[in-house]
């Protein structure tokens, strides 16, 4: 079976900003159209994204831990952590609200953090395993990474709906900037990540013809 051939066969370069495929004969420097810089790859893939990735990691620990606001009730303040949010959400009976926030702040950086140590640990060992698989599982970790602030928009809504009660305030703590800067650095991550990479590994020709006649024989 014939493969289709791929754009540095054909003299091509995709750009990164209007998505313009440019002609690469002359090796221009930047896009016709939009005059961005060109890349054929992004440059230095694999550690910028392991960087963003334990940069996001290590925030992830206070985002969780600190609180995210205090709220005070007729005097009497409290903290609130991410974890204790939810479950406060949920004994309140807004269980809807408290399932935004612990899928936005809790589930949904624990899938991107898997997901994109599954990616780069398969590229750095040149696996030929589940490669179409594994570009449908980078498109899933930038479909999610849109819904990322999420619950940063529910707390702020929170907030807002506090304080036009005139006995209640809300205050916002360290925790949710850390959250932020999770955020933040998962997106950096997935941006980084070059999934082309998947593919630069070509399969051995004679692997798959021994794999072939074990077949036969059996």
């Amino acid at each position: 079976m014939t493969t289709p051939p791929v754009a540095s066969e054909l003299g091509l370069c995709l750009c990164h900003s209007c998505g313009l495929a440019c002609d690469m004969t002359n090796e221009p420097h930047e896009c016709e159209r939009c005059g961005a810089p060109l890349h054929r790859r992004k440059t230095n893939a694999l550690a910028r994204t392991w960087a963003y990735m334990f940069t996001a990691l290590a925030f992830y620990v206070p985002a969780n831990l600190l609180p995210v606001m205090n709220t005070k009730m007729v005097g009497n303040g409290a903290d609130s952590t991410i974890m204790s949010g939810v479950l406060e959400f949920w004994e309140a009976g807004a269980w809807d609200i408290a399932l935004i926030i612990f899928i936005a702040s809790i589930a949904v950086p624990g899938i991107k953090f898997v997901a994109l140590t599954l990616l780069l640990v398969t590229v750095h060992r040149d696996s030929l395993w589940a490669r179409k698989e594994r570009s449908k599982l980078y498109r899933f970790v930038e479909v999610i990474g849109y819904w990322s602030m999420l619950d940063v928009i529910v707390v702020a809504l929170v907030a807002s709906l506090v304080k036009f009660q005139a006995l209640a305030d809300i205050e916002p703590r360290a925790g949710i900037l850390f959250f932020g800067l999770v955020v933040v650095f998962t997106m950096l991550a997935a941006m980084s990540f070059d999934p082309r990479m998947i593919w630069d590994k070509e399969p051995d020709p004679s692997q798959n013809e021994e794999d072939m006649d074990e077949v036969a024989s059996h």
